[in-house]
């Protein structure tokens, strides 16, 4: 090593015009070959790249090829990328934006899947709807107004019941007509102040107005109880005899029967009600402990048909079906039904399966009727039945009835059609029942 110095010295010094000796063998790239080298050799510049870069070319070393462009890709087997060169693994950029479009694919994917499933979703339940009543051909309705009425009726009706499940179902036998009876009918009205359930005794003494039967024959305005519409003209007749006594327009009606109501609360997987003391009524077929309990299908129908043990007997009853409709919206509206497709899709059949609606109510007018009653029983709306003025009135065609106090209902009916605040004072009668 020092004897190449010493010539290198030497060669500079004799003026040999920067020209160096013979690398010694151990340093030659060409492995001893005579020849020249130089300390420092320009980079190769890469065409298509701006500027030349340069790197040192150490003695006993390669010069390292220079970078391809950021543009494109290393040469290597697997394609060709945007600066035309082939193969290599793509650059990060590009991996980066792949990874976005492919995630924003699987997402827009998912949002189609699940815009075509609820749409699904809803032209099946709308499709399973028995639309019966037709609101639109009621005669002399008052005007409409603001807010949305809907009038809620439970019945009796035994049509989808076979014998055994009558006798099993403690509902007597289907000897009332071709409507049966309704045992509860409520107002719900849904507007700008607050959502309100006013509860219609079934006792009520009414004007039921003249109408056309099924068979064509027509029926002079008589007064009969409530329910004695719902006999004689079911649904149909039953709103148009609310709308004449009330002065309220009815927008929507929905009517759910035993058979149907058992099989919805089974779906919702039970209701839970909180009784103060037990309850027991052979009639009904209810028997219960006092405290909180979980209600099936059966003892649902047993527990909302009991009427004997309330010391208000048929108002009691009332109040108790009321807080028990509110308690199945309540279920029926909670996250676990609704993101549940196993809970959800049972409850939804079940719910279409017993309710008959009237013509132009639509899935979307339903969901707004559950959820009103949601907020009812949560507290969040008001609650109370047509302000009763004598509920030991005689009539010589009924029996027993009862009379709405006529300056209270009419404030309260006034203020329910033109969505006014309700100033009448929730007065349901005290009974054994909570809400879970």
């Amino acid at each position: 090593m020092n004897e190449w110095a010493d010539q290198w010295n030497s060669s500079a010094d004799n003026g040999g015009g920067g020209q160096e000796p013979p690398l010694p063998p151990g340093l030659s790239p060409r492995g001893g070959a005579s020849g020249r080298s130089r300390l420092r050799q320009p980079a190769r510049q890469v065409p298509g790249t701006p500027g030349a870069s340069t790197a040192s070319a150490r003695p006993g070393t390669q010069s390292r090829p220079a970078a391809a462009s950021r543009t494109g890709a290393p040469s290597g087997p697997g394609g060709t990328y945007s600066s035309g060169t082939t193969g290599g693994r793509p650059p990060r950029g590009w991996r980066r934006w792949s990874w976005r479009r492919r995630t924003a694919y699987v997402a827009g994917g998912l949002v189609i899947a699940l815009l075509a499933t609820a749409g699904g979703t809803y032209a099946w339940a709308d499709s399973q709807l028995n639309h019966t009543v037709d609101l639109g051909a009621l005669p002399n309705q008052p005007p409409t107004g603001q807010g949305t009425n809907y009038l809620i009726a439970g019945s009796d009706n035994r049509q989808n019941l076979t014998a055994t499940q009558q006798q099993q179902l403690h509902t007597g036998s289907d000897n009332e007509g071709q409507y049966g009876n309704s045992d509860s009918m409520l107002i719900l009205h849904v507007g700008a102040n607050g959502d309100t359930l006013v509860s219609l005794p079934r006792d009520s003494y009414v004007t039921i107005p003249a109408f056309t039967g099924s068979s064509g024959k027509q029926y002079p305005a008589t007064q009969h109880k409530l329910n004695t519409a719902f006999s004689w003209g079911g649904g149909q007749l039953l709103a148009q005899t609310v709308e004449y006594n009330t002065g309220i327009h009815i927008d929507h009606y929905a009517e759910i029967g035993f058979g149907g109501f058992v099989n919805l609360v089974d779906a919702l997987g039970g209701v839970t009600m909180c009784l103060a003391k037990p309850m027991v009524d052979q009639a009904s077929g209810a028997n219960f402990k006092a405290g909180c309990q979980t209600f099936n299908g059966a003892q649902s129908l047993a527990f909302v048909r009991e009427r004997h043990q309330e010391a208000s007997q048929d108002l009691g009853r009332m109040a108790d079906q009321q807080k028990f409709l509110a308690a199945v919206a309540h279920q029926a509206a909670t996250p676990s039904t609704l993101l549940n497709p196993f809970k959800l899709y049972p409850a939804l059949s079940a719910g279409t399966a017993t309710l008959s609606v009237d013509k132009g109510m639509s899935p979307y007018d339903l969901a707004q009727m559950f959820f009103a009653m949601k907020n009812v029983s949560g507290g969040n709306g008001k609650s109370l039945t047509v302000p009763v003025g004598d509920a030991n009135y005689y009539t010589p065609t009924d029996g027993d009835a009862l009379l709405w106090d006529k300056t209270q209902s009419k404030t309260l009916f006034s203020e329910l059609q033109n969505d006014q605040p309700v100033t009448i004072a929730s007065n349901d009668p005290t009974t054994n029942v909570s809400g879970g």
